[in-house]
């Protein structure tokens, strides 16, 4: 019976182990060394703040997998060796395969910064790393959180809760401008604020000043300012999770380089989620994605391939979602955080400061081109077919209703968003 070995126990790897069986009778093995069963990474930030237990993150009875016939394996893998299809694993057993799917995830960006490795010092984005903030934080009065990202602002709602003082350092001049067009970014930025975190825009850590045990002390900023405190929260980013690949002879760049199959350079291996680089561009959208939802997508794709179905990935149109305190954000399309020259940005935010939409479109053809939302829920459906046809921006506008998952809200507001487009029209003009 055909063996296939997932490497890799996150979205990517579940998804495609559960697909595999829906659909064939395959030996699969999934290995991981961080967690004995599947949880969900979106919810770790819940375990740290009390809302959830770690029982309750796993999606899953763990009767699940044997009725399932997916056999998990916990342990290290040191070395892969494709020529004989073995993995050779920290504890000296090895492990043979037909079919090998990389998925591997990220681990938090390093950039040499001095003081990078003190205790005290660390990024969050595996099990491991919650539980090392549990120890970092259990006598710490004062943060800081370097990036002004997804994760970084998810640590600092974190640290707030066991009312630890933060401050986030950001290098744009609003937070997480180099997505954000800049009254999305400015917005946000000023809703951080208000839940007591002291952010600094167009500030850049230097270092990472230790005490005479070797703990963080102090950072310094780039400007010369020293910022004391007891843990650093290193956020500015991810990077695939393949340092153990090198030299192995599977070719990588920032990741496991893979063609519109997901295939990589080597037979019979695969690599999907975070660690994935497409070699050919799919739209718009970026080589390295490090998104749930592409992952899970990846993984469906995979698992049509290895029974028997050969599929390209095609992910459709881009979307994701967020949320920045009390703040849910959702994307959908592109919505550049500068216009591109051909385009145009529609911009509308409530007075209360929590909710907002800004919309991008054509300025010669009025085509739309996303949207992103703030404090208001929208129709993943709706907005994606909106996409797909091509509508124009006075379809959109006229027909926002349908995507809103409160219609009173767009009842109460439809005159101002509409008043707010033709006003910033005339600008344009």
């Amino acid at each position: 019976m055909e063996h296939i070995v997932i490497l890799g126990n996150g979205i990517s790897g579940i998804t495609t182990a559960r697909h595999i069986r829906k659909r064939s009778d395959k030996k699969i093995t999934v290995i991981s060394a961080e967690s004995d069963y599947f949880f969900s990474r979106t919810a770790l930030m819940y375990v740290y703040m009390g809302h959830m237990q770690w029982n309750h993150l796993k999606p899953y009875e763990d009767w699940f997998w044997k009725k399932n016939r997916i056999d998990l394996k916990t342990g290290w893998v040191q070395q892969i060796d494709f020529a004989q299809k073995t993995l050779h694993f920290k504890n000296g057993e090895t492990l043979d395969y037909d079919k090998l799917v990389l998925a591997t995830g990220s681990i938090p960006n390093k950039f040499g910064w001095e003081g990078e490795n003190l205790e005290g010092a660390q990024g969050l984005v595996s099990k491991q790393d919650l539980e090392l903030l549990e120890k970092n934080t259990k006598n710490c009065k004062k943060a800081v959180v370097v990036g002004g990202g997804l994760i970084g602002v998810e640590l600092a709602e974190m640290l707030r809760t066991r009312n630890i003082a933060v401050t986030m350092l950001v290098r744009e001049k609003a937070f997480w401008h180099s997505v954000l067009p800049f009254e999305n970014a400015k917005m946000i930025a000023e809703h951080i604020k208000s839940h007591g975190i002291d952010l600094r825009t167009e500030t850049e850590l230097d270092k990472i000043i230790p005490d005479e045990n070797g703990r963080v002390k102090a950072i310094m900023t780039k400007s010369g300012e020293q910022i004391d405190c007891q843990l650093v929260g290193l956020c500015a980013g991810v990077r695939p999770k393949i340092d153990f690949l090198k030299d192995s002879g599977l070719a990588i760049n920032k990741g496991i380089l893979v063609n519109s199959y997901l295939e990589t350079n080597i037979p019979n291996v695969y690599a999907i989620g975070d660690c994935a680089e497409q070699q050919e561009a799919i739209g718009q959208r970026k080589p390295v994605e490090a998104v749930w939802y592409t992952g899970r997508m990846m993984g469906e794709t995979l698992a049509l391939t290895l029974t028997g179905k050969k599929s390209r990935y095609n992910p459709g149109n881009w979307f994701n979602s967020a949320k920045f305190f009390d703040i849910e954000y959702q994307t959908y399309g592109w919505v550049w955080p500068k216009p591109k020259e051909n385009e145009q940005h529609f911009h509308w935010q409530h007075k209360d400061g929590t909710k907002a939409i800004t919309i991008s479109f054509d300025r010669y053809t009025n085509q739309f081109l996303g949207i992103n939302t703030f404090g208001i829920g929208m129709r993943h459906e709706v907005l994606d077919r909106w996409l797909t046809e091509k509508r124009k921006i006075n379809y959109v506008l006229a027909n926002l209703k349908q995507a809103n998952f409160d219609p009173e809200f767009y009842n109460r507001h439809e005159a101002t968003i509409f008043k707010s487009f033709k006003s910033g029209l005339m600008k344009q003009e």
